[in-house]
């Protein structure tokens, strides 16, 4: 891909100043005014970008408002004040140079503006000063980058939801390569830009130049979950070939991205198996295997009653024993219905949030949410971007089913249905009452074999008397325990994950879950309310509740979608950024923890 936005293309002799790192024209002097080896003029106007940069208000009012100098014109580089200060975040110095006549809107070289150099960063508070002063937020640089695409570039998620869902910025823009922020995002693995972005219905069929979409550009940077993402909700995009004919799939086979090629390959298959809905065999993947476990359970239970209960070749049923023979038969059939509910009923969807596509540019989805507490709080990971909704913490998009399921456990293919927060517990009742009549059925069923009269003494002697004449009996007992083993594993399961109430998908993402993790980082389910009360609320509810515990920590600080983080590096970031002794961010725009990663020449990435 072309190179990103690039904020300076070479290195220059840098003047730093107490921890801010600016371009000076080299004097080799601290910001203490003192005259070096050029003439005093032209220090005096290379203190205007350092004080820009630096913050120092009553430096720059010294020297524009006494000294008269403009804030209108370039440093030695080509660069603006209003830029330098923008990167720095700076909102004073920003608002100041806008009201003493600064041009919001100029250009460097490269045609970039200093609301540019703020998305590199993500900087919102001092975007917002150069918003409000009048800033362009459509304008574009040299290769057509506008701020969405910057945004995007640097994987600063915050910044492009602000600028989408406040200024309404076009998040499907192209360049001048044709490249939208999907592309981009895409191409750099920024997954939470990749979630914003599909949220707000970008198109991700869309081709640049080269004929190749988001998913291409997945596949040749090897970007794995970017791949995953991207099918949701659409696999149209698999069979889309670029200007040399080639697939994703293709792309990735040729730049020896196995598991991608895998995924690409088997997602086609298999959305071509399901589309084919002219077949009995293509709505077999909807149907599930509900109706087969139905049917083993009946014939099971068949079996045991014609088998066991009413064999004529072994010893009439006395009483008691009968009631209990015929006690696991009723459990059976209990679950059965238990399995029926479970089966039928909504796990937990949560209603999609049907919208006019149509309209989507004149009023874009987040901006009717703009305020939720999850976006704020930078939980991008709760935008579904097939159902179009903030979803729950706890809820997850089934691919399956297609829907978002609140409490969302597994999805269970053999009752054709979620297990979620409406019906986990039926299917826990389900499962144990199967169980209960596996054991039941079991020991009936080996002690009719074992009392046999007709049986002789040992157990090899009696295991072929019974092969022979009890046919039915042995088989059903052998089964039984099979099944036995694997259900009570599963109760066994389900009823540990009730006690703590976590959910099986949660155990299993227990490792990228952010909110299953305390302050210090260490695991942490904070709706753990303790065994008594999690297993209480669940039998009585049929549910837990979504109340998470506060965490004691009297240093956690409350971080919000607006704040900006004293020392954070850029994503692409590769060293540390020099900070002044409030904790400000001030970076040289060309040093390596700035400077952009350049994408590579499609041309050397795509297998020809």
């Amino acid at each position: 891909m072309s190179s990103e936005i690039k904020v300076v293309e070479k290195v220059q002799p840098l003047k730093q100043l107490g921890g801010v790192v600016t371009n000076g024209n080299g004097n080799g002097q601290g910001y203490n005014g003192v005259v070096g080896d050029y003439a005093y003029y032209a220090s005096l106007r290379n203190d205007v970008y350092c004080a820009a940069a630096y913050g120092d208000l009553g430096r720059l009012r010294m020297l524009v408002e006494y000294l008269g100098f403009s804030l209108k014109e370039r440093d030695a580089l080509g660069y603006y004040a209003l830029q330098w200060a923008a990167l720095n975040n700076r909102t004073d110095i920003t608002q100041y140079i806008i009201e003493h006549g600064g041009d919001v809107n100029a250009k460097d070289q490269s045609g970039q503006t200093a609301l540019h150099w703020s998305a590199v960063r993500g900087l919102i508070q001092v975007a917002e000063v150069l918003l409000q002063g009048g800033a362009w937020v459509d304008a574009a640089d040299v290769n057509g980058y506008r701020i969405t695409h910057v945004a995007t570039q640097y994987g600063q998620t915050a910044f492009l939801y602000y600028v989408v869902s406040k200024w309404n910025a076009d998040p499907d823009v192209p360049d001048n390569e044709g490249r939208s922020p999907l592309h981009w995002a895409a191409y750099k693995g920024f997954m939470d830009c990749i979630r914003l972005l599909l949220y707000l219905d970008a198109n991700r069929g869309c081709q640049d130049r080269e004929g190749c979409t988001p998913l291409h550009w997945a596949a040749i940077k090897g970007n794995l979950e970017a791949c995953t993402l991207l099918l949701q909700g659409s696999q149209e995009g698999l069979a889309v070939t670029d200007n040399s004919g080639l697939t994703p799939a293709q792309l990735a086979s040729e730049k020896n991205h196995r598991k991608i090629a895998f995924l690409l390959g088997n997602t086609r298959r298999l959305h071509e198996y399901r589309s084919n809905r002219n077949s009995c065999l293509g709505k077999l993947p909807k149907l599930g295997l509900a109706p087969v476990l139905c049917c083993v359970i009946v014939v099971h239970l068949t079996t045991y009653i014609h088998s066991v209960i009413m064999a004529s070749n072994l010893p009439k049923l006395t009483a008691g024993f009968g009631i209990l023979a015929w006690l696991g038969v009723f459990l059976s059939s209990a679950g059965l219905i238990w399995f029926y509910r479970c089966s039928s009923k909504d796990p937990g969807y949560i209603k999609m949030n049907v919208s006019d596509h149509q309209n989507l540019k004149d009023e874009p989805l987040l901006k009717i949410e703009a305020n939720h507490p999850a976006l704020l709080a930078g939980n991008w990971s709760q935008l579904c971007t097939t159902c179009k909704i903030i979803k729950p913490l706890r809820a997850k998009h089934c691919s399956t089913c297609d829907r978002c399921v609140e409490q969302f456990d597994h999805h269970c293919p053999w009752v054709s249905n979620c297990v979620g927060k409406k019906n986990k517990w039926d299917f826990f009742l389900f499962i144990v009452l199967e169980v209960m009549a596996m054991v039941i059925t079991g020991v009936v069923a080996m002690t009719r074999i074992l009392t046999d009269p007709m049986a002789p003494a040992g157990f090899s002697p009696m295991f072929s008397h019974a092969s022979t004449h009890h046919i039915g009996a042995l088989t059903f007992l052998i089964m039984d325990i099979f099944y036995f083993f694997g259900a009570s594993a599963l109760v066994v399961s389900q009823a540990t994950q009730i006690s703590r109430n976590i959910t099986t998908n949660e155990m299993a993402n227990i490792m990228r879950y952010s909110y299953l993790r305390g302050a210090d980082g260490q695991l942490r389910n904070p709706y753990d309310h303790g065994c008594w009360k999690n297993c209480s609320d669940f039998m009585i509810n049929g549910y837990n509740e979504d109340v998470p515990i506060a965490e004691d920590s009297a240093n956690s600080e409350e971080t919000g979608m607006i704040q900006i983080p004293r020392d954070s590096n850029l994503q692409n970031s590769n060293s540390h950024a020099p900070t002044d002794r409030n904790g400000h961010i001030a970076v040289h725009v060309n040093s390596s923890n700035i400077n952009a990663h350049h994408g590579p020449v499609h041309s050397l990435v795509q297998p020809r």
